[in-house]
């Protein structure tokens, strides 16, 4: 039954004229329902200048006094501002959520000329581009410190900003945390190639074992190569635990608040921009050696990733040190935890994270009454 005020105005307007004009679209309505109006809310959408160029960020939250929590996206060049609306709006009740599209990804791609960013484009660039941007939002919110989430590609900058900048973090919370990528694409491409005789998929084995050796002898991960793993690894729910593909999130960006058609048209626009740039730098990736973190570590792994296989990170995890650690299994989840275990991802972001905070006074009030 509807609230009894929804159901007045229902009921006066069925005595009204019709009106002539179409209802609103989607994105309106989303855009509507989703805007923060809370008197010392901030909803923010702005282009700052970070590393010598223009940079797309976005800045919600309930109340701003309330931690920043930095979202770093994966991809690369893959943001997730346009899926935002999907599991992001109960973090602005706890956290003053900051989006960014990274150096040539999605709006940051069209605020500027990619040939002058083409030669910058690399992971050492982009995560001194966060550093640079975490730096802003502590001058510009006052806050001494703030949280980083990255997910995927957005882990490798994040853990490198956290490895660089420990004294600017709360904590940093590594979501399908890159460790390894020749590792971990030898266990995906091992995983895919088992799971396709297991289905007894004969396209799939054809596929997979043509293009062995996969990564190849000197670590390469030939793009094509990539592809073909990445194809038969989706299909058998390495992405998404229990989807053979990834339309429903790439359906959903189309519809998004936050992007204009042109927008939407971006991502693909970046992606093929950057990933034949940075794809080299996160091959190269390998944060065995990083033993020491000197601020507090979170990690959620999904417990069906073979994206960013989950053991490699839980072996890692084991052996790291820092001032507290904490590692949370997504039982439900492959690679996409946020879109596939949105609430279970909000319970640890208010149980592991945000409680760091509060012990040092940065969080809002709590409301009293029941």
């Amino acid at each position: 039954m509807r609230f009894w005020g929804c159901a007045l105005v229902a009921v006066a307007a069925l005595a009204a004229p019709a009106f002539a004009s179409a209802p609103p679209d989607t994105r309106t309505i989303l855009g509507t329902v989703g805007k923060v109006v809370s008197p010392n809310g901030i909803d923010e959408a702005k282009v700052v200048e970070i590393g010598g160029i223009r940079q797309w960020i976005t800045v919600r939250g309930k109340d701003r006094r309330n931690p920043i929590l930095l979202v770093l996206h994966g991809g690369p060049a893959a943001p997730e501002l346009p899926t935002r609306y999907l599991f992001e709006a109960p973090w602005a009740d706890y956290f003053t959520v900051v989006e960014w599209d990274q150096r040539g990804a999605g709006k940051t791609y069209l605020l500027n000329d990619p040939a002058k960013v083409g030669p910058t484009l690399s992971a050492d660039r982009i995560v001194q581009d966060a550093e640079e941007l975490v730096a802003y939002l502590r001058a510009t919110y006052g806050k001494q410190k703030v949280f980083v989430i990255g997910h995927s590609w957005g882990s490798l900058v994040g853990l490198k900003l956290a490895a660089r900048r420990p004294e600017w973090l709360y904590a940093y919370i590594g979501a399908g945390q890159i460790i390894n990528t020749v590792a971990a694409e030898k266990v995906n491409y091992a995983w895919a190639l088992a799971e396709a005789h297991r289905r007894g998929d004969a396209q799939a084995i054809t596929e997979l074992e043509g293009i062995a050796p996969y990564p190849e002898k000197d670590g390469g991960l030939p793009l094509d190569k990539l592809g073909t793993e990445r194809k038969w690894s989706v299909r058998f729910g390495g992405l998404t635990y229990g989807r053979d593909n990834y339309a429903f999130w790439e359906n959903a960006e189309t519809i998004s608040p936050d992007y204009s058609d042109a927008d939407f048209k971006a991502i693909d626009l970046g992606s093929a921009f950057s990933l034949p740039r940075l794809l080299p730098d996160m091959a190269k990736a390998d944060f065995t050696g990083l033993t020491r973190l000197d601020c507090p570590l979170i990690i959620f792994a999904g417990r069906h990733d073979y994206t960013t296989p989950s053991e490699i990170v839980q072996a890692w995890f084991g052996k790291l040190t820092a001032p507290s650690k904490r590692f949370v299994w997504f039982e439900n989840s492959a690679h996409m935890m946020y879109g596939e275990e949105p609430g279970r991802v909000l319970v640890h972001l208010v149980q592991d994270a945000r409680p760091l905070a509060a012990a040092v006074g940065d969080v809002a009030p709590e409301a009293n009454g029941p």
